[in-house]
């Protein structure tokens, strides 16, 4: 599937003025579907992992901020390959109109838990220029308001709540990572999503960046 170009364009134009964009039903249902039995596979299987708060060596995982679980998306099936294939529109599309340098794309799969939640914070603090756009790309079908399990994004000072996202299937939310604090509301019955970011390379000299 493609990307509507229209709404390309108004994504654009809204995270310059802005800073972020709901997209509903940007990826379609079938894909959605396919990338969510894959996470429930995962689930089933054992191969999820504990969310954690940071970055290398200071990872941790912190209960009281963050419970969801994780499964990073390597490219290695059908579901994958087509959905990275539409975030590498979306990234050229940012690189052309916004001159951003986007270099690479890395995204997991989440699922929240009922009763589970991720508390106020930024995706990327200002200055190091690693990560520079979000993405949430939502999975659960006949997704319910009164579930819970909303996005709320806050304005740069955390004063005010700029939206609250529904978790509907095929929404696609991207908003910047350096400046949009946001955090998932505790959900009521099991959520599941695709957060992804697209990176800038801030490696110098002798010292590498690489993903996750």
């Amino acid at each position: 599937m493609k990307l509507d170009p229209i709404a390309i364009e108004t994504m654009l134009d809204q995270l310059v003025e802005k800073g972020w964009y709901e997209w509903p039903n940007a990826i379609s249902e079938s894909l959605c579907l396919a990338l969510l039995n894959e996470l429930l596979e995962a689930e089933e299987a054992g191969r999820l992992k504990k969310a954690g708060i940071g970055r290398s060596e200071e990872r941790q995982i912190n209960n009281n901020i963050r419970r969801d679980q994780i499964r990073w998306l390597t490219g290695e099936t059908p579901a994958q390959i087509e959905f990275l294939a539409i975030m590498t529109t979306l990234q050229q599309a940012l690189n052309r109109a916004l001159f951003m340098g986007l270099f690479e794309y890395e995204a997991h799969y989440a699922l929240y838990k009922t009763g589970d939640f991720y508390k106020t914070h930024l995706d990327s603090f200002k200055g190091q220029a690693n990560r520079m756009v979000s993405t949430v790309l939502y999975l659960n079908p006949d997704w319910d308001a009164k579930n819970g399990g909303e996005l709320v994004l806050y304005n740069e000072n955390e004063e005010i709540i700029q939206t609250t996202v529904t978790p509907s299937i095929g929404k696609l939310v991207v908003f910047l990572s350096e400046q949009i604090p946001h955090e998932v509301l505790p959900t009521k019955l099991p959520r599941a999503s695709i957060a992804g970011w697209f990176r800038c390379n801030s490696s110098t000299g002798q010292i590498a960046n690489p993903a996750k």
